[in-house]
């Protein structure tokens, strides 16, 4: 099913696409939901991120560019970020480049949404905490990166992690190709299985440190292909069995000063 949270006359929704029509639903996206009888169509209605994330979990530097470089030894520890909910925005939304700076990084990715709680979850077991799959996009600005290593500033801006169009619960994610284009020119196009941490591991290695909510948004990796962008560019992050998630860079009017 795809699930989508969608605005009408100031009124927000949601609901599960069925062709070009939109079923409003009622009740936890998470839990006992049903249908109020009521329609929409896919072109009267605003499309925004498929869900309020409860946390934005990424991970970092988690592609090969071909299966060969993958490595016989995974990391001890992988690098994990955390971004805030309020840098979520939906399709067709703008991401803002900080004042001060002209360039900032797209990084298409296949984002996981967790939908029961999870605790100590063996590898074999994780996909039963798995509600569905979204596309992301972790915008970065490296020029905000500490240089101790720290990546929090440089990721968490306002707009940062545009997410959508939908949530797709039917989804193999093992078996999907992770798309960008930039101003209508392809950039990254790699399949999940060139992750250098597998969405199992990844997932059961995060409930072993912490517990895991309904809702909590998992941003997997981005592919080799990721560029610096400007104001005016268009982005389309793909992964074809959810959709475009498609959005456009534009100038910030406020100044953002380094500490």
């Amino acid at each position: 099913m795809k699930f989508t949270r969608f605005e009408v006359n100031s009124t927000i929704h949601t609901g599960v696409i069925e062709e070009e029509k939109i079923r409003e639903i009622r009740g936890g996206l998470f839990g006992d939901w049903e249908y109020t009888g009521q329609s929409f169509s896919k072109n009267e209605v605003k499309q925004l991120a498929p869900l309020v994330p409860n946390q934005i979990i990424g991970i970092g530097a988690n592609y090969v560019t071909a299966a060969s470089d993958l490595p016989e030894t995974l990391p001890e520890i992988p690098v994990f970020f955390f971004k805030p909910v309020s840098s979520v925005i939906g399709p067709e939304d703008n991401i803002v480049i900080p004042n001060g700076i002209e360039q900032i990084k797209f990084e298409s990715e296949l984002a996981v949404i967790i939908g029961k709680e999870a605790k100590n979850v063996s590898e074999s077991d994780v996909l039963d905490y798995v509600f569905g799959y979204t596309v992301g996009n972790d915008v970065t600005a490296p020029q905000f990166f500490h240089n101790d290593g720290h990546w929090t500033v440089g990721k968490a801006f306002d707009t940062f992690t545009p997410l959508g169009p939908v949530i797709e619960t039917e989804l193999d994610p093992f078996l999907v190709n992770v798309e960008a284009k930039l101003n209508g020119a392809e950039k990254q196009n790699s399949s999940t299985e060139l992750m250098i941490v597998p969405i199992r591991k990844m997932i059961s290695y995060l409930t072993n440190v912490m517990t895991l909510k309904p809702g909590d948004v998992i941003l997997t990796g981005s592919p080799a292909g990721a560029e610096m962008v400007h104001s005016g560019d268009v982005i389309e992050c793909e992964i074809k069995e959810i959709g475009t998630l498609r959005n456009t860079f534009t100038a910030s009017r406020v100044d953002v000063k380094t500490v």
